[in-house]
């Protein structure tokens, strides 16, 4: 027997799955450094959705796991700038106890951790009271940080201290050393959180440190001053950048072969974004993103920014 359904149900149907597909592609937040904003990308066209002034010296940026909002940083103010997703607007600020580097986010949405290069120390933000509840000195120039699954154990780069702090967020304190290399910057997970990969732009390289051991496995020679570093959606290569080579790498981890992606001028921060399997790469000297097939490792766009240069950047999916 064949059921014909009402039409107000047909419509409601159409509505929802024309809702559903207005938001199947993830929204990208670029914080522009010296433009002193944040702009809004949508990943299926590589066009510029919106525009959020008055964040002066903007570097990084990280969403909220309810996709309310996006939480960027300055180089210049010591706050938090809490952006609504949906009118796309500063609401709130939080102070800092100095001017941040870089921020990490809680999976769970209860902690921020904010680095402080000239204090020496990260701070940690309670997403709930809206309030510092703790620094910590984790080594000199703290620089970088990467959150386990499970929302407890931060890791933070301290550039010249050549090491990883492990920072236990249940005890809230630093409660272990990992080999950082040379003067480690950006790091990221392994899809398993295995392994750390740390960027060691003195040595021109990139390290591989086993996160229970603590201790360096593997190194990957990729070019002078390294600086952005992230994983594939599978999780089979790794992509990484040399600014002063003008070039993006793509680390086989199963094999360790290594292809190379002529990019100029100066590849600086780079992002994979998740079930798009687009790469994301910034310019250190141009305001431009190349995007990326990570597949094909090929450019399949370059968009021009309105002003300054791309750091750190956050997806809302």
């Amino acid at each position: 027997m064949n059921t014909v359904l009402p039409l107000n149900k047909i419509v409601g149907v159409l509505l929802y799955l024309l809702s559903f597909g207005s938001y199947a592609a993830p929204l990208v937040y670029i914080p522009l450094g010296s433009g002193n904003e944040v702009v809004v990308m949508d990943a299926a066209d590589g066009k510029i959705k919106y525009e959020i002034p008055g964040i002066p010296m903007s570097h990084a940026v990280v969403a909220t796991p309810d996709g309310q909002h996006v939480i960027a940083s300055s180089l210049k103010e010591p706050k938090l700038y809490f952006i609504s997703t949906k009118t796309h607007k500063v609401v709130k600020t939080i102070p800092l106890p100095s001017v941040t580097h870089h921020l990490e986010i809680t999976p769970n949405g209860s902690y921020v951790v904010s680095t402080h290069l000239k204090i020496k120390q990260v701070s940690i933000t309670d997403l709930a009271t809206n309030k510092v509840i703790k620094t910590l000195e984790t080594g000199k120039v703290p620089n970088y940080a990467i959150m386990s699954m499970d929302s407890r154990y931060v890791y933070v780069s301290n550039t010249s201290s050549n090491n990883i702090s492990e920072i236990d967020l249940d005890k809230m304190a630093v409660v272990r050393e990992l080999d950082g290399g040379d003067q480690p910057t950006h790091l990221i997970f392994s899809k398993d959180q295995e392994m750390i990969y740390a960027a060691n732009p003195s040595m021109q390289t990139v390290v591989a440190i086993d996160r229970k051991t603590g201790e360096i496995v593997n190194e990957y020679e990729i070019g002078k001053k390294v600086h952005g570093l992230d994983i594939s959606n599978d999780g089979s290569q790794l992509f990484v950048s040399s600014i002063k080579d003008n070039k993006v790498a793509a680390i086989q981890l199963k094999t360790g072969a290594i292809k190379f992606l002529s990019l100029s001028p100066s590849p600086y921060h780079l992002n994979t974004i998740k079930g798009t399997h687009k790469v994301y790469v910034s310019s250190r000297q141009k305001p431009i993103i190349w995007l990326l097939d990570e597949r094909s490792f090929e450019v399949l766009q370059a968009i021009s920014l309105p002003r300054g240069e791309g750091h750190q950047i956050a997806v809302i999916h």
